[in-house]
């Protein structure tokens, strides 16, 4: 056995995976509700590459956000693995919390402090988990405000802020824990429609830069656009998955095409 054979045994935890192209593995999640009368997944497998845009689609009540919140084990499973940079999450013995912070996280609503200013929401993770110091903290999250063009709203407070300038704080906050992946449950559902515009440029950018993202959202001009790989859920499972060209101008199954004439 070489040293560098003995030193990535040493360094491994009991619970990693082989190495994959994968940055996240599912396999056969469930997630029940009512003591298992509600069953919100059912049996959903799916991989991400990095720097992989996936998009999920699919009627209200179909799982999306169930399954996007499994991720990061805002929801826990309850069967199936879910495998994050080769280490299986799902373990009880895994610090989540420690893998969490490697996967930024934005919902419908904003989230943000509404006592501290711009600044502080951002810099307080960072300070805290990561263990930044003050100057450090702000000159990332001042480099980031200028990226979504609010630099200038450092010191305001979220009140003081539109439905689409706090979205896009949610984003950059987000960015201040320098994640390996971006989740996005929802992100311009709770906004005015003129606002919605202004966070897919910030995620079209993202995306464009190489971050690993899942995005669950009714924006089918984003998803056809942006997306790598769509995925259409319908009833806890996932029914087809393939390109934006292949879901979006020549599905194969009968439920997809129903979805898709209604919302197209």
């Amino acid at each position: 056995m070489t040293t560098d054979t003995m030193n990535y045994k040493a360094n491994t935890p009991a619970n990693a995976q082989p190495e994959t192209e994968y940055i996240i593995s599912v396999r056969e999640l469930e997630k029940h509700f009512d003591e298992g009368k509600l069953k919100a997944l059912q049996g959903v497998s799916a991989d991400i590459k990095k720097g992989e845009v996936v998009v999920v689609i699919g009627p209200s009540g179909s799982g999306k956000s169930t399954f996007l919140r499994c991720l990061n084990l805002l929801e826990l499973p309850t069967k199936g693995t879910i495998t994050f940079e080769n280490v299986n999450i799902t373990d009880p013995k895994v610090n989540i919390n420690l893998h969490r912070q490697k996967m930024g996280m934005v919902f419908q609503h904003f989230n943000l402090f509404p006592h501290m200013t711009i600044l502080k929401n951002m810099t307080l993770a960072p300070r805290k988990l990561l263990k930044k110091s003050r100057q450090e903290a702000e000159e990332k999250a001042i480099a980031l405000l200028k990226r979504v063009g609010l630099a200038e709203r450092a010191n305001a407070y979220p009140s003081q802020l539109s439905g689409g300038q706090k979205q896009r704080i949610a984003i950059v906050r987000a960015l201040c824990m320098e994640p390996q992946v971006m989740l996005f449950d929802e992100p311009t559902s709770a906004l005015d429609p003129e606002m919605v515009g202004e966070v897919l440029d910030v995620m079209k950018q993202l995306a464009e830069e190489g971050m690993t993202m899942v995005v669950v959202t009714h924006e089918m001009g984003f998803a056809r656009e942006v997306a790598d790989r769509v995925i259409f859920m319908d009833e806890g499972k996932i029914v087809e998955e393939g390109t934006p060209e292949e879901i979006f101008t020549a599905p194969t199954q009968q439920r997809t095409k129903d979805f898709l004439n209604k919302v197209l």
